[in-house]
């Protein structure tokens, strides 16, 4: 069998659309009647509870509270939908390239998998995209209440693959300290700086296209590790 590759999600399969992220979360300050700059703050300074423990409503209502708004039912209801609604717009623009690459690396009959720290709406999302049905399995933070790079959930990933963490290659931009994280559990790391140049300071290989992919996986690539950087804002 071909090595099984995991992929991380955004800025890797797809944008990431931090800015855009953060508007929406501004318009949904709006809704529930709180201060759009202060439910943007309150989102980024709490991204391991969402990313880990909160449900999009859990969220809106306890960071509405502590903000001083008394949100109605209908208003949360209004503004988890404004979330979900970016979740369903940003895994919808994963481009025709990244597919093909998907399609060719399956083709080859090699297992593909994905580890995402992503909160409960992109999950929600996630069967519904083009990207779903090209995937062996799909692991999400915010299913499991685990988050990159916590070990656990590359080997939870590797185990319903059914293989050996070192069996495994696994491609991400390097938020979170993802890419160390896997390298730790002896996974082979390639980084990609095709949507943005997160972890620079990287040393193993990377690459700037995913249409690179391919040719990199039929080369020899041995995984390097190193110390996991300060934990990003992953919304």
């Amino acid at each position: 069998m071909a090595r099984p590759v995991i992929f991380d999600l955004f800025h890797t399969l797809v944008h990431g659309a931090d800015a855009e992220r953060d508007r929406v979360v501004g318009e949904m300050a709006l809704v529930v009647g709180v201060p759009p700059d202060a439910l943007v703050a309150a989102y980024h300074a709490t991204w391991r509870d969402r990313l880990v423990r909160w449900d999009v409503e859990e969220t809106i209502r306890i960071l509405a509270g502590r903000l001083g708004g008394t949100p109605s039912d209908e208003q949360v209801s209004r503004a988890a939908e404004h979330r979900r609604a970016l979740a369903r717009r940003v895994l919808g623009r994963v481009s025709p390239a990244v597919l093909d690459v998907l399609d060719a690396l399956r083709s080859s009959r090699r297992p593909l998998a994905l580890i995402s720290n992503a909160t409960a709406e992109t999950a929600e999302a996630w069967p519904g995209t083009p990207l779903a049905h090209r995937f062996d399995i799909a692991v999400f933070s915010s299913d499991v209440g685990l988050a990159k790079p916590d070990p656990a959930i590359y080997r939870h990933a590797a185990e319903r693959l059914g293989v050996a963490p070192g069996d495994c290659v696994y491609v991400g931009d390097g938020a979170d300290g993802e890419l160390a994280g896997a390298a730790a559990v002896g996974m082979t790391v390639l980084r990609t700086t095709e949507h943005q140049d997160t972890d620079p300071g990287w040393d193993g290989p990377s690459f700037a296209s995913l249409t690179a992919l391919p040719a990199l996986l039929s080369g020899s690539l041995p995984g390097r590790a190193r110390p996991a950087p300060p934990p990003s804002y992953a919304g």
